[in-house]
């Protein structure tokens, strides 16, 4: 399509010809093992390059030495000649599609804990602690120095190898080499720190050793900062003045400019840009370091859609556009574009849950598509079934969107029955709340693809047992979500629901006391919500903080809003019961820990306890079911087709999926409907 050409369009540098400028930025997924780009981690960048990407860049902070330990996110090292092989199998996979492939090479510094295998201090230019890991590094000595600029060089060197077309140096968001730029982290008196032109030498050493053994013609560039938005570190005129130093070296051949500086956790929650954060928000700052120094640059930062990427190239700004996140929710976006078919692209949400996973020790996910990292086992393009069977859907939240859907792609004739009016389930509440609309994304995108496949949709239909039974199905898939838990206590009766705040059902009163059993959203959406009308607010918790569940990159969002709204916390404490007393209500609630007990007065108490099943529908359908609602769950987690003939009198398979089995999340209700419906 003619708005989108601009995406379309070949790009040269030095001499390598990309497809496309559609680019996916390096990052650290956590796919690794043992330090090694093995078949998973292979398969999801090739999934990029089947749709069509013109360069997929991977190993976000590579290692280059053992000061810098890859178990870290379960990282990539490329610290000795081991590497190599990996580097050459994934070249090969990339580019038997046609697409270019880079890495990203970095010593991470004093950006990670000190009890890490194999037990090394952190080191970093001087021994200035980074509050986000908590670790207290060495400040590096002389043959520090000398030793990880050899590093990095032998490391460039296993990348071109590796038949790699190019890398990038990590020099972003506090890793080592940018440590030496940034006052906030660099405070040596030697010819390392003070003048810019000290704090540089440390990089221009590297480079120099990198061209020695990779020459003047294989591509090298740096990922560094427009500005990094810290206080006492690199402003946005600092970064200019290194990119335009740097550039005239005639060592770098790009820059790939982000915002941002990742120190602490409100740094991070910028820097990652999440769902609270608007579009493109950084895209002026690698305009600008364009502009100042001619060089090529590559830019990516939550950009999500389409006509943002396209205006990027199309006015200047940079010369490819990343859309890395996009890529974990559609990874053909290229290959659509090519089709005609851009409606069919699954826009990223910005939900950050990809991100938030790794700070807690899991790897990226997508909340809205299963198969991405599990290339393996789930496909990205369902394939057709061998014979046409009938799949009736309870329910048109995610789970049953996504399980129409795939039946559907499968060539069934598909009947879903939603008893709202619309479809979406619980993304239409949690869309709701404030920062969160642009979750309702992922339900108009399912929504779009059930119609555009012809699925039977029949809004505004509550089903029962007889409706399914005289459709005479195949398979049905229950999907019919939950209800809002509020919990056990006594007098539970006079709370309402986190649902009633976010729908509207319910207006907040003057005084306001949340009860949150949960810790994810829901409670502190109902928070924002709540001090939007103007009320006061105490959280109240058995957890040790407020948000438990909510990830590094949207919590400082929602403590933002509380600080700002007044918002008393009060952690470790659970409700016990809740009587009335006057006008007002009374909620009793005890110390976790010393039993202790307190009492709040208050108009109102909304409380949340996840969601508890809709099941009456499946266990009125189990007896006259196939499998009696059984499921082959060794061959269900695998992946793998499974048979159960639990009653050979039965006319069809029943499963359920999501909340409707217990209270999870969309990615996990999206995950049981691919799983069970891409075998149907």
């Amino acid at each position: 399509m003619a708005q989108y050409d601009a995406l379309l369009k070949p790009f040269t540098l030095k001499g390598l010809s990309f497809k496309n400028r559609i680019m996916s930025t390096s990052h650290a997924p956590g796919y690794a093992k043992d330090g090694k780009p093995q078949e998973r981690y292979q398969l999801y960048h090739e999934e990029k390059a089947k749709g069509g990407i013109g360069l997929t860049c991977f190993g976000g902070v590579t290692t280059v030495a053992i000061d810098s330990p890859s178990n870290e996110y379960n990282q990539i090292s490329a610290s000795d000649d081991s590497i190599i092989p990996y580097f050459q199998q994934l070249s090969d996979r990339i580019h038997s599609h046609g697409a270019k492939l880079m890495v990203q090479l970095s010593h991470i510094g004093r950006k990670m804990r000190w009890d890490l295998d194999p037990w090394l201090p952190p080191i970093a230019p001087s021994a200035v602690r980074e509050p986000y890991h908590r670790g207290h590094p060495k400040a590096m000595e002389d043959w520090d120095l000398k030793r990880i600029v050899k590093a990095y060089a032998q490391a460039a060197r296993r990348a071109k190898a590796g038949g790699l077309d190019g890398l990038e140096f990590q020099c972003a968001f506090q890793n080592l080499i940018d440590s030496f730029w940034s006052p906030v982290a660099n405070r040596r008196s030697d010819k390392y720190g003070g003048s810019l032109e000290n704090r540089l030498r440390f990089v221009i050493e590297i480079l120099s050793e990198t061209r020695k053994l990779v020459g003047d013609d294989f591509i090298v560039g740096l990922r560094m900062s427009g500005d990094e938005m810290i206080e006492g570190g690199l402003s946005h005129r600092d970064c200019l003045e290194i990119a335009r130093t740097l550039g005239k070296t005639g060592m770098v051949d790009f820059f790939d400019v982000i915002g941002g500086g990742m120190y602490d956790y409100r740094g991070i929650s910028v820097s990652m840009a999440g769902m609270a954060m608007p579009n493109a928000p950084f895209m002026s700052l690698a305009s600008a370091v364009k502009a100042e120094t001619g060089i090529a640059v590559f830019h990516g930062q939550r950009i999500t859609d389409l006509a943002t990427a396209a205006r990027a190239i199309e006015d200047g700004h940079c010369d490819m556009v990343a859309m890395t996140r996009g890529h974990l929710a559609d990874p053909h976006i290229a290959r659509k574009l090519i089709e005609g078919r851009p409606e069919d692209i699954r826009e990223c949400v910005g939900a950050a849950w990809c991100i938030e996973r790794l700070f807690v020790g899991g790897e990226a996910l997508c909340v809205q598509n299963p198969a991405t990292a599990r290339e393996a086992t789930m496909p990205h393009v369902v394939p057709k079934a061998a014979a046409r069977k009938k799949v009736v859907v309870v329910g048109a939240g995610p789970g049953g969107l996504e399980a129409a859907r795939v039946s559907a792609e499968r060539g069934h004739a598909v009947v879903l029955f939603e008893a709202d009016e619309r479809t979406g389930g619980q993304i239409n509440i949690a869309a709701k709340g404030p920062t969160r609309e642009s979750l309702a994304g992922i339900s108009r995108w399912l929504d779009r693809q059930v119609n555009k496949l012809g699925v039977d949709v029949r809004l505004d239909t509550r089903a029962d047992g007889a409706m399914v039974l005289a459709e005479k199905p195949d398979f049905v898939v229950i999907a019919t979500g939950g209800e809002p838990g509020i919990g056990e206590f006594e007098g539970r009766e006079l709370a309402v629901s986190t649902w009633d705040i976010l729908t509207g059902k319910t207006a907040p009163a003057e005084r306001v006391l949340v009860y949150d059993d949960d810790g994810r959203e829901p409670a502190s959406s109902a928070v924002e919500t709540i001090l939007a009308r103007g009320s006061r607010v105490e959280l109240v918790t058995p957890d040790r903080h407020a948000a438990q569940e909510i990830g590094a990159i949207t919590y400082p969002t929602r403590l933002k809003a509380f600080h700002e709204g007044g918002v008393a916390v009060t952690p470790d404490f659970r409700m016990r019961r809740i009587y009335r007393e006057g006008n007002r209500l009374v909620a009793v609630i005890t110390n976790v820990y010393t039993g202790d007990e307190e009492e709040r007065e208050v108009d109102q108490i909304v409380a949340e306890f996840g969601t508890r099943p809709r099941e009456a529908i499946y266990h009125e359908l189990v007896p006259h079911s196939r499998n009696l609602g059984g499921v082959d769950l060794e061959a269900f987690a695998h992946g793998r087709k499974w048979h159960i003939d639990a009653n050979p009198e039965g006319r069809f398979v029943v499963v359920r999926v999501g909340d409707a089995v217990s209270s999870r999340n969309i990615h996990a209700a999206i995950y049981d409907s691919l799983r069970f419906c891409k075998e149907f």
